[in-house]
């Protein structure tokens, strides 16, 4: 029986011996075999270099070159409502009618009255030829004369300022009075503004004052307008700076044919200067934004991999400038013609091995416009 046992215990020791040698010789083939991670798939780019023009960036609002609150000057009752809201109204044109007939018929008794008053006037002269009457009173008679036709002049400019007419071409607002309605001294009628050009009104830190002048030309941008820019220039720079903000109010006119820009609008404001800065750009997508530092993974070619010839990744540190569109610009850490990894860029390492395959690349604009989808 024990030897039986004994038996037994050695063949479970030589099975055991076995199986471990059998490993240990397996693990050191692997470890002798070089091992390797499958390339990963990313997308390129390589740095350009671009001359782009020189920009200053601004925030402002638009304003209606001319913009007038149409109201009455004398009170009276609505008899003629002459215009649609948002029409489009010249200059002269009637508007609004009050009533008129208590002024004609006070225009017609002074007309008489002055008419009167002529009359004796000629009566008077002959009389004065003869010596009949006084100087004096001839003069209070010619007098009389000059205060009838003055009294009807007067009543005529009433009955012309209840003719309610456009000061100038622009579009009209909504109606603000309705048939009938009794108005008084400065009751608004409708508004008036001409939006065609139009002023982008903006400021800017006081520092830009030296590359900014009339005549500059101005692109303004609106949520309102996505796909349209607006091209003018600037008019006019404030003398003053304002002592709290230390901004400089600038104002520029822009065209505004189809009326896109309305008063009150706010817009985004680029002023071009003439001048063009060369840059070195990548697209925005590359960068990997970090506390520590922004970089980008740069592809450079390894002839000595363990598959030979391959890409692998290096991590470079770079220092940003200014961004436009889809793309930044990078003032250092790069040069001309490296190949950074465009996306996926957060799951990458140093020194992996990448295939470069651009089939799903972003498409980088300077002037993205995404669709609505």
């Amino acid at each position: 029986m024990i030897k039986k046992l004994i038996i037994t215990s050695i063949g479970i020791i030589v099975i055991i011996g076995a199986l471990v040698g059998t490993k240990m010789l397996q693990f050191r083939a692997m470890a002798a075999t070089p091992q390797t991670m499958p390339a990963e798939t990313v997308t390129a780019a390589p740095a350009k270099e671009e001359d782009w023009p020189n920009l200053v960036l601004a925030t402002g609002s638009i304003a209606a070159v001319q913009g007038v609150t149409i109201g009455v000057e004398v009170p009276g009752k609505t008899v003629k409502i002459a215009f649609e809201a948002g029409a489009i109204a010249k200059t002269g044109d009637l508007l609004v009618q009050l009533d008129t007939s208590t002024e004609e018929a006070q225009l017609r008794a002074a007309e008489a009255s002055a008419e009167l008053a002529k009359a004796n006037v000629d009566r008077s002269r002959d009389l004065a030829g003869k010596s009949t009457i006084s100087r004096a009173e001839l003069d209070a008679a010619e007098a009389q004369v000059k205060q009838m036709i003055a009294q009807a002049d007067g009543i005529r400019a009433v009955i012309a300022k209840k003719s309610i007419r456009a000061p100038f071409d622009g579009r009209l607002g909504l109606r603000l009075v309705n048939l009938g309605q009794i108005l008084k001294d400065g009751d608004p009628i409708a508004t008036l503004q001409t939006l065609d050009p139009v002023y982008a009104n903006f400021s800017l830190p006081q520092q830009r004052l030296s590359v900014i002048e009339p005549g500059g030309m101005v692109r303004v941008t609106t949520d309102a307008a996505p796909d349209k820019s607006f091209e003018g220039k600037i008019n006019a720079v404030s003398p003053e700076v304002d002592p709290v903000t230390r901004n400089i109010r600038v104002q520029a006119t822009v065209s505004n044919a189809d009326e896109k820009l309305r008063a009150g609008m706010f817009a985004n404001v680029e002023i071009v200067l003439p001048s063009k800065e060369k840059v070195l750009v990548i697209p925005a997508t590359a960068v990997m934004y970090a506390p520590y530092g922004d970089s980008v993974f740069v592809i450079e070619e390894k002839k000595d991999g363990p598959n030979g010839a391959e890409k692998v990744l290096r991590q470079q540190f770079i220092r940003l400038g200014g961004a436009r569109g889809d793309f930044v610009t990078v003032t250092s850490g790069l040069k001309p013609g490296d190949s950074v990894v465009t996306s996926g860029v957060f799951k990458l390492r140093p020194g992996m091995a990448v295939v470069i395959d651009n089939k799903l690349a972003p498409d980088a604009k300077l002037a993205p416009k995404p669709e609505n989808t």
